[in-house]
C-alpha cells in the first residue's frame, strides 16, 4: 500500500452537519468565555481604579493552576464510567457551573478597597477557571472520539474552529456595551449585566453537546492476550502521574505541541508590534489613523481566517494533514516576509496585502491540530490499550495557554529592547523603527519555519492512520454510538 493511497470516508463514520454544528456550539461558548474574561478585565482598571499591574497579576495567576487542573480533569474524564458516558456528565454540569460562576464573578460591589477587589477577583477567578475546565476539557476530548475516520475528523474540527472564530466577531462590542451611558450608570454595572447575559448563554447553549451528542463505546472485552503487548495503568494518583508522564513523552504528540506553540505564539509574540509598526513607521506616530488601518487589518484577517478554515479542510482531505500544514504555514511565512516591503509610509493601503497570507498559519492551525491529535490518540491506544483523549487534549491546550502567557509577557520586553519610548511619540529613532520592523517580521517567520520542521518529523500519514485503525479494530472491535441508557 503506497503512501499516496486515499481512503474515502465510510457512511458509518460520517457525522451529520447538525451534529457538527452542535459540537461547534461548544467551541463558540469556549471562545466566548475566553474572549469575555480577557476583554472585561479592563473594568477593574477603568471602572474600579485598580492598578494596571495588579490587574495583570490577577489575570495571570489563576491560569497557573491550569497546569494541575487541566490534566487532572482530563484524566478523571478518561477514567469515568457512567451510564451517560465519560464526557457528557462533565460537559453538562460544567456548563451550568461555569455560567453561574461567571455571572457572579462580575457582581463587583462599589466602594471597596483595591485589596478587596484584588482578592475578590482572584478567588472568584480560581473557582471560575476550575468550573470552566470541567466543561472545556471533556468537550475537547469528545471531539477527538466522535469519529474514527481520518478525514471526517478534519471536517469536524473545521466546523468547530469556524464557529469558535465567530465569537471574536461579537467580543469586540463588549466594551461598547459595558460603558454605554444610555443603558447603565457606570461601567461596573454594565459588566455585571453583560456577565449575566454571557452566563445564561453559557448554560443554555453549553449543555447542548451533552444532551444531543452520543459518545462512542467499545463493544469488546479485553483479554489477557490482548494486553500482553500493551502498557497498563494503575488507578488513582499513581495512574494519573503515569499517564501524564507517558503523554508528555509521546513523540508524535510532542511534535504537535511544539508546532502549535511555535505558530500560535510566534503570532502572539509580535501581535503588539504590528500595531506599533503601523502607527509609528507607516503613519509617523498618528495614532488615530494608525489605529484605523490596524482595525482594517484585523477585519481582513478575520474574514481571511473564515475562508482559510473552509479551504484548508478540503486541501487536507486531498493532500493529507501534514502537507496541508506545510502549505498553510509556508504561506504564512511568505506573508510575514511580505510585511517588510508592504509596510510603507508612501503606500499605506499595501499593509493589507500580507494579511490573507499570514492569516493562513493561524487560521488553519487548530483545524489541523485537533484532527491530528485524534490520530495520535489512536496510535497511543496501540501502545497503552487506553483511550486517553482527555489527557492529550488537556495538556495540548495547557501548552497553548502557557505559551500565550509567555508570549504576551515577552512581547513587552522585546518592545523595550528596541529602544521604543512612548513619550517620544513620532520622534522614535531610525534604529528603533528598524528593530521594531525586524522583530515584527523575523520572529514569526522563524517560529513558523521551525514548526514546519517539527511536523516534518510527525509520523502519522493517512496510510499509517488507516493501518492503526485496522489493528485497533482487530484487537478490540469497532467503535459505535451507544444510547445513553446502555452505556456502562
Amino acid at each position: 500500500m503506497s503512501n499516496a493511497e486515499h481512503f474515502e470516508t465510510a457512511a458509518g463514520d460520517k457525522i451529520s452537519f447538525l451534529q457538527k454544528f452542535i459540537y461547534g456550539l461548544g467551541s463558540f461558548v469556549n471562545s466566548l468565555l475566553g474572549a469575555a474574561i480577557g476583554g472585561m478585565v479592563i473594568v477593574l482598571n477603568l471602572g474600579l481604579g485598580m492598578n494596571p499591574a495588579l490587574v495583570g497579576l490577577v489575570s495571570a495567576l489563576p491560569r497557573l493552576t491550569d497546569a494541575i487542573t487541566d490534566p487532572l480533569v482530563g484524566y478523571i474524564s478518561d477514567q469515568t464510567r457512567s451510564r451517560w458516558g465519560r464526557r457528557r456528565p462533565y460537559i453538562f454540569g460544567g456548563a451550568i457551573l461555569t455560567g453561574i460562576i461567571f455571572a457572579l464573578l462580575w457582581q463587583l460591589p462599589h466602594g471597596q478597597s483595591e485589596d478587596f477587589y484584588f482578592w475578590f477577583f482572584l478567588v472568584g477567578s480560581l473557582v471560575f477557571y476550575f468550573a470552566y475546565t470541567l466543561f472545556a476539557t471533556p468537550w475537547v476530548a469528545l471531539g477527538y472520539e466522535l469519529t474514527p475516520d481520518y478525514h471526517e475528523r478534519t471536517r469536524l474540527m473545521a466546523v468547530q474552529n469556524f464557529m469558535g472564530q465567530m465569537a471574536y466577531l461579537v467580543s469586540p462590542w463588549f466594551l461598547w456595551f459595558m460603558q454605554n451611558d444610555g443603558l447603565f450608570d457606570n461601567m461596573v454595572d454594565g459588566a455585571a449585566w453583560l456577565a449575566m447575559i454571557i452566563g445564561a448563554f453559557t448554560i443554555f447553549v453549553g449543555v447542548l453537546p451533552a444532551i444531543f451528542l452520543k459518545e462512542p463505546y467499545l463493544n469488546t472485552i479485553r483479554s489477557d492476550a490482548q494486553d500482553t503487548d500493551t502498557q497498563s495503568f494503575n488507578g488513582g494518583v499513581r495512574g494519573f502521574f503515569e499517564g501524564f508522564l507517558l503523554t508528555i513523552k509521546f513523540k508524535p504528540f510532542l511534535c504537535l505541541c511544539a508546532a502549535t506553540f511555535l505558530v500560535f505564539n510566534g503570532f502572539m509574540l509580535v501581535a503588539s508590534f504590528q500595531t506599533y509598526v503601523i502607527i509609528y513607521y507607516v503613519f509617523g506616530g498618528d495614532q488615530s489613523l494608525g489605529a484605523e488601518y490596524a482595525g482594517w487589518a484585523g477585519t481582513v484577517s478575520a474574514i481571511a481566517t473564515f475562508c482559510i478554515i473552509v479551504v484548508i479542510s478540503k486541501i487536507s482531505i486531498s493532500m493529507g494533514k501534514r502537507k496541508a500544514f506545510f502549505l498553510a504555514t509556508g504561506m504564512s511565512v511568505f506573508g510575514y516576509g511580505l510585511k517588510w516591503f508592504c509596510y510603507h509610509p508612501e503606500y499605506p493601503l499595501l499593509l493589507l496585502l500580507p494579511v490573507p497570507f499570514y492569516a493562513c498559519g493561524i487560521g488553519s492551525l487548530f483545524t489541523l491540530m485537533g484532527s491530528m491529535i485524534a490520530d495520535v490518540c489512536d496510535l497511543d491506544e496501540i501502545e497503552t490499550n487506553e483511550r486517553r483523549e482527555g489527557m492529550f487534549g488537556s495538556i495540548f491546550w495547557w501548552v497553548v495557554k502557557l505559551g500565550m502567557a509567555i508570549a504576551l509577557a515577552a512581547g513587552g520586553f522585546l518592545l523595550n529592547a528596541t529602544g521604543f519610548d512612548v513619550e517620544l511619540g513620532s520622534a522614535q529613532s531610525d534604529d528603533t523603527l528598524f528593530w521594531m520592523r525586524l522583530i515584527d517580521v523575523l520572529v514569526p517567520m522563524v517560529c513558523s519555519t521551525l514548526a514546519i520542521w517539527m511536523i516534518y518529523h510527525y509520523p502519522i500519514t493517512e496510510d499509517i492512520a488507516h493501518q492503526v485503525r485496522l489493528k485497533l479494530e482487530r484487537r478490540r472491535g469497532k467503535m459505535g454510538i451507544a444510547e445513553s441508557s446502555s452505556q456502562t
